[in-house]
Formats: structure tokens, sequence, C-alpha cells
């Protein structure tokens, strides 16, 4: 019990020392609150953030051996990131321009298709696509402060993300498929939107955003066919698997004005 009510004690003094930092101890009528005033009233702001990430891949026209696949399972990964913007400001009104090091992980689990004389009840095998997406993002977003009082405001907005992913640094993994050397390319350049909330209280911040993918971000996916599968003849037999997904992202961030 001791232990406990010392945890609790050193919680609430931990609480209350970030509190009071993130309100710069000024006084009323001295020259701290016209400084902190002139602060917030800046025409334009610099700052930087950084966070993590969670990850969810729409999958669609999914197709492994000319077997669509209609159910996938995403099992999310923590992914982070870092960022710089400027933000310009007019009365309660902000633009604000980003440029940020995205690292996106996720799972994707899905049941294999069974071979057509394979006996009743057989169990599937499941197969797994992991990815690991590095990527250069550039949102410009328009954020708009429904509070905006002192050092405290909230703020929502939105706008458009465009998105460049280094394929080299990217890593993306098929296991348990019956090709070899499976390979996804993905589109370079991406568009987005994103949306989200911010809490700021003196020269720190809190943002909570959700990007949306926009298109497909798979270009194509290239195999090998091992000689003992004996995989569908045609046309098409080397483009047994499509692909394609979007990608949406969900961000936590913590950053700082200067």
């Amino acid at each position: 019990m001791m232990k406990i009510r010392r945890f609790l004690c050193g919680l609430c003094l931990l609480a209350g020392s970030t509190f009071t930092w993130g309100q710069s101890l000024i006084v009323p009528g001295t020259a701290d609150e016209v400084g902190l005033k002139v602060h917030h009233d800046r025409p334009v702001n610099f700052g930087i953030k950084g966070g993590f990430t969670s990850s969810l891949f729409l999958v669609s026209n999914f197709s492994v051996n000319g077997v669509a696949i209609d159910v996938v399972q995403n099992n999310y990964k923590i992914g982070y990131f870092g960022s710089f913007f400027i933000r310009v400001n007019f009365d309660r009104h902000f633009l604000q321009p980003e440029i940020s090091y995205n690292i996106n992980r996720c799972n994707i689990t899905f049941d294999k298709p069974l071979p057509e004389d394979a006996p009743a009840g057989t169990i599937p095998e499941e197969a797994f696509i992991n990815s690991s997406i590095h990527s250069i993002d550039i949102p410009v977003i328009y954020g708009y402060n429904i509070i905006k009082e002192g050092p405290y405001s909230l703020a929502v907005f939105g706008g458009p993300k465009i998105r460049y992913i280094w394929n080299r640094k990217s890593d993306i993994t098929f296991e348990n498929f019956d090709q070899l050397n499976i390979k996804e390319q993905l589109r370079p350049l991406n568009l987005s939107f994103t949306a989200g909330v911010a809490i700021t209280i003196s020269r720190i911040f809190f943002d909570f955003r959700y990007d949306i993918g926009l298109h497909n971000i798979s270009k194509r996916v290239s195999y090998e066919v091992p000689p003992s599968v004996n995989l569908a003849e045609g046309p098409d037999s080397n483009n047994e698997i499509h692909f394609h997904r979007r990608d949406n992202v969900l961000s936590f961030s913590f950053g700082v004005f200067f």
C-alpha cells in the first residue's frame, strides 16, 4: 500500500510539473505575459514534431493463382516519424506545410486457396505479407482554432498530402506463397488526404490525425514459379498474383513551436 501511495504522489507531481512548464509560470501584467502573447500572435511559427503511426491497408483485386482472396486480416504494427513544419497564422486560421520522414509498418494475413483436389475438411494454410514502408511526406493543411485563449488552443485541420515512397529502403516480404522471389514495386508518388485535431499548451502541442490513401500504391508484383508447382497456364500466367492496396494511417505526435 505504501508503494502505491508513493507512486500516485509521484505521478501527481509529474503531471503538475508538466502542466506548470506548459504555462511557463507567467505573471499577469509583466513582460513575460507580453512576450507570450507576441509569440502566439506571430504571423509565422516554426516547429518540429515526432510520433507514432499505425497503418491499415485496404486491399482490393487480390488474387493468388487465379483465385480471388476476399478476406484479409490487417495486423497493426507500430511505426514512427519525425517532421519539420512552418505555420502561417491569420486570426484563428492557419496554413501549415510540413515535411516528414515516415516508417509505416503493417502485416497482412490470409488463408491460401486450397487446390481443387484437396480432401474435404482440409484446413487452409496462412500466408503473410509484411510491409515496412519508408516515405517522405509533404502535407499542406489548413486549420481553424475552435478555442484560442492565451496559451491554449484547440484546432481542427485537413488538407492534401503528397507522399514519396522510397522503394530502396522499404522492405516487403511474402511468406508461405507457392511462388519464389516475390517482389512488390510501389508507386513512388502517391496522394492522400489528412484530417485531425491538435491541442496546444503554450509552445507544446499534441496532434492526432488520420491519413486516407486516395489510390492504389502497388505498381506491380513479380515472382518466379518453381518447376514443382503446377500453376494455371495461359497468357496471364506471369501475373498470377494481383495485389491492389490503399494505405490509411493513424498517427499521434508530440511537437514544439519555436
